[in-house]
């Protein structure tokens, strides 16, 4: 049998594309033919620049701008999607709250901003998107997730709970949609060289090199690494891959 691992002809939407991991996914994506989607609260230049770099890679790129922690703007979203492009084959999440809080300072409206934001989002993407799934009888939905539903920290409870139901969410998904042709998966990056906000990781900056070397590979990942498994997941290769948690840490945390 011969594996197709061109995306020519499909529509790609990346939540959280505009810079980091969801951007090089686009770009990932977009190299190998597909039509993307790039997504951001607010249609900024950086949203703007992807889109550019996806165009020059000879690959059709729209902008939305949206807030997908609100069903209707993930649902409008879609709906620009296949209005634009004719349908929708492969629905990414990428969109995520890192906040550091003990538990007993977590007030309900945190609480519900990150559940909203790291989990429902995930799940307002995949409803909207299924229909033309089942319809086209393919489909490729991936969370981009974190080790933390495996491994928790303290004073991140409402991440830790969404990191784990988004892990739960892709594979009830997989079993209800695999006979359409659909799979659903779950990558979940150890520590990656990012642009990060300070303020997310409080403790962190300064702890950077000393967990290298606790990494067997005894350096930080890359977006494109992450990029490269979204790739796989997408395309034939992974045809009778569905329901899994793809860990890419380097070898930090063995599952």
């Amino acid at each position: 049998m011969t594996y197709n691992t061109s995306l020519q002809g499909r529509t790609a939407i990346i939540t959280g594309s505009g810079r980091n991991i969801g951007k090089s996914i686009a770009l990932a994506l977009a190299a190998q033919g597909a039509n993307v989607v790039i997504n951001g609260r607010e249609n900024n230049e950086l949203l703007q620049s992807v889109a550019t770099e996806v165009r020059n890679l000879g690959a059709q790129a729209l902008v939305v701008a949206t807030d997908v922690s609100d069903a209707l703007n993930v649902q409008s979203m879609v709906d620009q999607t296949v209005r634009h492009f004719g349908t929708i084959d492969i629905a990414i999440s990428n969109v995520s709250q890192r906040v550091h809080q003990p538990f007993l300072e977590i007030t309900l409206d945190d609480w519900h901003r990150v559940i909203n934001t790291n989990l429902n989002s995930a799940f307002y993407l995949a409803r909207a998107c299924l229909p033309f799934m089942m319809e086209n009888k393919w489909g490729r939905l991936i969370h981009i997730s974190g080790r933390d539903g495996f491994s928790p920290k303290a004073n991140r409870a409402h991440n830790v709970t969404a990191k784990a139901g988004v892990h739960a969410l892709a594979k009830s998904i997989a079993i209800e949609f695999g006979s359409y042709g659909v799979t659903a998966n779950t990558i979940a990056p150890g520590i990656v060289n990012t642009q990060r906000d300070p303020k997310q990781y409080p403790n962190d900056a300064h702890n950077f090199e000393a967990r290298q070397q606790q990494i067997p590979v005894r350096r930080l990942g890359t977006v494109q690494e992450i990029a490269g498994a979204c790739s796989y997941l997408c395309s034939d290769l992974a045809s009778f891959t569905t329901g899994q948690i793809l860990h890419i840490n380097g070898g930090e945390f063995m599952f």
